[in-house]
């Protein structure tokens, strides 16, 4: 833990110098990050937002009739079909909010929720089709993502070890209202916007000493790595649409770090589980699909077979260490975690 404190304070000490010795870039980032919120990221999230708590809200702790074959495959136990629908509907990290308060009151098996957590919890058809639609031609290239999405993410839920477990019963804690619903948004928007001026800030300093030097589309990669939100809006940076689409993919389906350290803040009682595992693993299936799809494309992207078989090969590789460590948590201090049980973000 003191470890972790001087690291942090190191790291804010570097921060605070960059601002002091680089203001001007720092002004800058803020002020493009401002201007992103109030032209593209409220207009386009907010009604999603609101809608999608109504949605999420009528979900929770239903029983949905879903196969048992679906289950089976999943290796989750039934009577968690709500938790999983909102996994996969609610947005980011929403659903990892709703496994860990599953966990947290007892309904859900903490090895089960801690599994779970590698696939359901996904970006969200608010941020899909208020942020991501806009940047194709052709308006069913955001469904066609979305399934890409999705699909990705139950392939994952196949893939990674584990038991279904017994029956289990999961029951929402408060129905919340409408006002509570609208309130909620405005309280997640804000969040969002937070972090999008924090990030553009960050990406502002990069683009200055190291963007500069990288392709294009590395730097769209490196952004969306960094956050989801950022990244995405300079996918309007990349001419091809197949590799638009690429990137995309695999950007919506790691979340970014940022997305990971508010899971990780909601998931604080279970820990981190096969989030981040499962989330890699997302990421290049999602990949592969898309590259799939794209070829289609009036402009696609081409590969060689020897490239593609040595990157999936690396893919594996990383795929099969990640696997093996899933039972490890990441590390982080007890003091990063604050309202463990709110949902920060719909996305």
């Amino acid at each position: 833990m003191k470890n972790n404190g001087r690291i942090y304070g190191l790291f804010g000490a570097i921060g605070m110098a960059m601002l002091i010795l680089d203001s001007k870039t720092a002004l800058s980032g803020a002020a493009q990050g401002l201007t992103l919120c109030i032209q593209s990221v409220i207009p386009s999230l907010f009604p999603f937002f609101f809608l999608s708590s109504i949605l999420t809200a009528a979900l929770s702790g239903r029983r949905l009739p879903f196969p048992n074959i679906i289950l089976r495959l999943l290796k989750i136990p039934e009577g968690s079909e709500s938790l999983l629908l909102v996994g996969l509907l609610g947005g980011y990290p929403v659903g990892a909010a709703g496994i860990a308060d599953a966990a947290g009151r007892g309904q859900l098996p903490v090895e089960t929720a801690r599994r779970m957590l590698g696939f359901c919890n996904n970006a969200g058809p608010s941020f899909l089709f208020g942020i991501i639609a806009v940047l194709f031609p052709k308006y069913w290239m955001a469904w066609a993502l979305w399934g890409v999405h999705i699909l990705s993410s139950l392939i994952v839920g196949i893939l990674l070890p584990g038991k279904p477990g017994e029956k289990i019963s999961v029951s929402a804690s408060r129905q919340p209202s409408i006002i509570d619903c609208l309130t909620g948004a405005i309280k997640t928007m804000a969040t969002v916007c937070g972090w999008v001026v924090l990030f553009r800030i960050l990406i502002a300093f990069l683009d200055r000493w190291l963007f500069w030097a990288l392709p294009n589309p590395l730097t769209v990669v490196i952004s969306g790595l960094l956050e989801l939100t950022n990244g995405c809006c300079m996918l309007g940076t990349v001419p091809n649409t197949g590799l638009r689409f690429i990137l995309c993919a695999g950007m919506l389906a790691f979340g970014g770090l940022c997305v990971g350290m508010q899971t990780v803040t909601v998931t604080s009682y279970i820990g981190t589980g096969m989030y981040f595992p499962g989330k890699l693993l997302q990421m290049i299936l999602s990949v592969a699909l898309s590259f799939l799809l794209q070829t289609g494309f009036a402009d696609h992207v081409t590969i060689s077979l020897p490239l593609f078989l040595f990157l999936a090969a690396c893919a594996g590789t990383i795929v099969c260490i990640f696997l093996a460590g899933a039972k490890k948590d990441v590390a982080f201090p007890v003091k990063l975690m604050y309202n463990q049980r709110k949902l920060l973000d719909l996305r």
